[in-house]
């Protein structure tokens, strides 16, 4: 503590969870083949299991003690130590010892037996994100599933599309936001596939990889005791070594948040725009109004959840540089930027998570329609004149979209005037090019 007053910030609730899990399966694998008899095993894993009782919000009286900053000792040498201590405290109290004692448990040789901050630290940065991953993955499908509800709700919602800020061929609201759903979902299902190699575990390398010091089969019944804990399908990986030199399954986790992060950027920049206004702007969606938008001018709306969305969103990328610049770091046996990965790492699926979360609740489930505008802005884009093109050819379809832009009247008049078709008749068409998504 007195090495670190560094950020202010503690060790993340999830991974506090995560590595004392680490130790109780230890403990349990240690006593299986008769490392630990049955008197220290039983009171390290009741001592794990009170603290991991502590877990939830509403006790956390033992998580206080788990004290030292983020930003620590290379490896989470000195978090791994904090956790031993707390773990042997608390199991010889209940033997009838005193703290600080460290009799008849110490937190070396029986809470530590067979580990290594190599190993654990690894192991319960993974553990974290397996976590965290389910509640990041909900958010995303949560948000989705809005976009596809007011996809469905607005598939007859015919506007104008744009490409590159102009006027583009008619589309609808629906297909719009129902392509918001589906990159979504196809970013939740890219996110996912990443849960498998997390669970490839590196518990039982101990030093360097080497399992010095591992009681016989304490890989495999760690990783077992470890699976039973979480629900999750951890195993001992292949290279115990090489889960400690590279942490390139974190790194493609990240990778897979920042392509999310991408996406939820554009999405969110489109919100903005969309919403607009409400006179000089595009108007077609009017967000629920949150909370005031100004302090000098009155009844001043902003989209400020969509703007929160961005802040967190470009923190988010901030990470995935941070991460990708610890990952290529380690050295020889050893990564020993992994307190700092694992706290970007953390910080970038909770923001990201609690941000998606309250922009679907209080923007996207009250989002409203300006159908009137939609309609307003389509039948004064001058790209209605590409309809036209198999009829009359390019060059005649042009001359009607400069003539609509200079004179500001609409394609559909022109081409009444023209006797081209009637009005009725243009506005079926515009309707099934929207409907059917064809451009001509």
């Amino acid at each position: 503590m007195i090495n670190f007053p560094i950020s202010g910030r503690g060790p993340d609730r999830d991974f506090i969870m995560a590595h004392v899990r680490i130790k109780r399966a230890a403990a349990a694998a240690n006593h299986k083949v008769g490392w630990l008899d049955n008197a220290l095993a039983s009171a390290i894993i009741t001592a794990c299991d009170n603290i991991l009782a502590s877990g939830s919000p509403e006790q956390d009286n033992y998580l206080d003690q788990f004290v030292v900053d983020r930003f620590q000792a290379g490896a989470g040498t000195s978090h791994n130590m904090n956790s031993n201590e707390v773990i042997a405290n608390l199991a010889n109290v209940a033997l009838g010892g005193t703290r600080g004692t460290y009799q008849p448990i110490h937190p070396n040789d029986h809470v530590n037996m067979g580990q290594s901050t190599n190993d654990t630290i690894p192991t319960a940065i993974r553990l974290t994100a397996l976590a965290k991953l389910p509640r990041l993955l909900a958010a995303v499908r949560r948000m989705a599933d809005e976009y596809a509800r007011i996809g469905v709700a607005e598939i007859d919602t015919v506007k104008s599309g744009r490409t590159h800020l102009q006027d583009a061929v008619p589309t609808t609201l629906g297909r719009e936001f129902s392509a918001y759903a589906w990159t979504l979902r196809r970013c939740a299902t890219h996110l996912e596939s990443r849960r498998a190699a997390l669970c490839d575990i590196g518990l039982g390398g101990s030093a360097a990889g080497t399992g010095l010091n591992t009681a016989p089969d304490y890989a495999a019944n760690a990783a077992t005791e470890l699976a039973r804990l979480t629900g999750e399908p951890i195993r001992a990986a292949t290279d115990l070594a090489a889960q400690m030199q590279s942490m390139h399954d974190l790194q493609a986790l990240s990778s897979a948040i920042r392509d999310l992060t991408l996406e939820v950027i554009r999405i969110a920049n489109d919100m903005r725009l969309l919403a607009s206004g409400p006179r000089t702007g595009l108007g077609e969606i009017l967000l629920p109004a949150v909370q005031p938008g100004s302090s000098i001018m009155p009844g001043k709306v902003n989209p400020v959840m969509f703007e929160m969305l961005n802040q967190v969103c470009y923190q988010v990328l901030g990470q995935d540089a941070a991460i990708a610049a610890m990952t290529q770091a380690g050295q020889l046996e050893l990564n020993v930027m992994m307190p700092g990965l694992g706290s970007a790492l953390f910080d970038a699926m909770d923001w990201l998570t609690n941000a998606l979360n309250a922009t679907t609740e209080f923007n996207l489930k009250g989002l409203q329609v300006d159908r009137a505008r939609c309609k307003a802005f389509l039948h004064t884009s001058v790209a209605l004149a590409t309809l036209l093109n198999t009829r009359i050819g390019y060059a005649a379809a042009a001359e009607i979209a400069k003539l609509s832009e200079k004179s500001g009247r609409p394609v559909r008049d022109i081409v009444a005037e023209r006797n081209l078709m009637t009005a009725a008749e243009f506005d079926a068409l515009v309707l099934q090019a929207a409907r059917e998504g064809r451009e001509a």
